[in-house]
C-alpha cells in the first residue's frame, strides 16, 4: 500500500472530509486555507481563500455544491465548491469549532468556543438555496455544556443533535427545542477530552476518540455504549469503515511529551481495529507527528490521514486488505 503524499498545507492538519461521491477530498489546517483535492490521485484542485485564522472543521453538502468551514477567526463561511467563491459568512463573538450540514442541507449546526465572557454554544442556522436570501439568523441556540464543544453531529431525521467535547460527556439534544435528552454515562463514557466524533455510513452508530487513550462506539438513538477500543496513546481521530467491520484510530501525544514516554508512543500510526471483536488488525505508519484527522472514502477502498506534520497521506488499500481473516 503506497501512500500518496498530499503537500499543500504549511501547518498541522485539523480535519478531513470526503464528499458523498468519494471523488473529492476537503482538508482543513491551521493555515488559513481549506483545500480540495482529487481523491483518486491526490491532485490539488484548488483552495478556498478568505479565512483569517486556523480552520478547525468543514462539511460538504450532499450534492457537492456547498462547502462550509468553521474557523478561529470567529467566522463560519459558506463557499461555492466549484468556483471557490464565498457565498456567506456567519460571524460570531468567539472562535467557531465544529460545523455539520443537516440531512437535506437546509440547516447547519455550528459550535462556538468559550471566549472572554462568552460561554460555549451550539447554533443552528438556515441555509438558503437562493444566496440572495441567505442571512445569519439562528433557528436555535443552545448553551450549557462547560468547556469547548469539539464535535457536533445531526441525529436521525435531523430530530436530534449530538455534541461532545472537553468535559468528556456526549449529549443528545432535541433539535427543535434545544432540550438535553440524554447524556453519556460518566462511568462507562470517556474520562478525558473527546477530540473526534464520526458517524457510520448508515448513521445508526458513531465513534468517538478521546485523550483517555480509547475510542468508543455508541448507538446514535439510545446512546448505548457498544464497543471500546483501547490504544496506548491519546486518540485525536477515529473513523468507521463503510465497507468492512473495521475502525481506524489515530493520535499521538504533543511534541513536548514525546521523549517522556516509551518508544512505541513516538511512532504515530493509524491503527485498524475490528469493529465487532475490538481486536487490533494492523497499523499504517508514516506521519512524523500525531495524526489529527482520519477519514474513509465512502466506497471503503481507501482512507486518508492528516498529521501535525502538515501532510495528508492518501492510502488505497491493497487487495489482501479485503480478505483479512480474524
Amino acid at each position: 500500500m503506497r501512500p500518496i503524499l498530499l503537500k499543500g498545507h504549511e501547518r498541522p492538519l485539523t480535519f478531513l472530509k470526503y464528499n458523498r461521491d468519494g471523488d473529492l477530498l476537503f482538508s482543513c489546517a491551521k493555515d488559513h486555507t481549506p483545500t480540495v483535492w482529487y481523491a483518486h490521485n491526490g491532485e490539488r484542485l484548488g483552495t478556498y481563500r478568505g479565512h483569517n485564522g486556523a480552520v478547525w472543521c468543514c462539511d460538504v453538502s450532499r450534492d457537492t455544491t456547498r462547502l462550509i468551514t468553521g474557523s478561529a477567526d470567529q467566522s463560519v463561511k459558506l463557499w461555492d465548491c466549484e468556483t471557490g467563491v464565498q457565498l456567506h459568512s456567519f460571524n460570531f463573538d468567539s472562535p467557531a469549532r465544529a460545523v455539520s450540514f443537516a440531512e437535506g442541507d437546509k440547516l447547519v449546526v455550528i459550535t462556538t468556543d468559550p471566549f472572554m465572557e462568552q460561554q460555549s454554544a451550539i447554533h443552528v442556522k438556515n441555509i438558503e438555496g437562493d444566496r440572495s436570501k441567505q442571512n445569519s439568523d439562528s433557528v436555535l441556540t443552545i448553551t450549557g455544556p462547560q468547556g469547548r464543544i469539539n464535535r457536533v453531529l445531526w441525529g436521525p431525521l435531523n430530530k436530534t443533535l449530538i455534541s461532545a467535547g472537553e468535559d468528556g460527556t456526549i449529549r443528545i439534544w432535541d433539535a427543535e427545542t434545544g432540550k438535553c435528552l440524554k447524556e453519556s454515562d460518566p462511568d462507562t463514557g470517556h474520562q478525558k477530552v473527546i477530540t473526534s466524533m464520526s458517524k457510520s455510513a448508515d448513521g445508526s452508530h458513531f465513534i468517538t476518540g478521546s485523550h483517555d487513550k480509547s475510542a468508543k462506539l455508541w448507538d446514535t438513538r439510545t446512546l448505548t455504549l457498544l464497543k471500546t477500543y483501547v490504544t496506548e496513546r491519546p486518540v485525536n481521530a477515529a473513523a468507521i469503515s463503510p465497507l468492512l467491520d473495521h475502525v481506524v484510530i489515530g493520535g499521538g501525544q504533543e511534541a513536548s511529551q514525546v521523549t517522556m514516554s516509551d518508544r512505541r508512543a513516538g511512532k504515530f500510526e493509524a491503527k485498524f481495529f475490528h469493529k465487532i471483536f475490538e481486536e487490533e488488525i494492523g497499523g499504517v505508519k508514516g506521519h512524523f507527528g500525531p495524526i489529527n484527522a482520519l477519514a474513509f472514502n465512502p466506497d471503503g477502498r481507501s482512507f486518508v490521514s492528516g498529521g501535525e506534520d502538515g501532510y495528508v497521506r492518501l492510502h488505497h488499500f491493497d487487495a489482501d486488505y479485503f480478505h483479512i481473516k480474524m
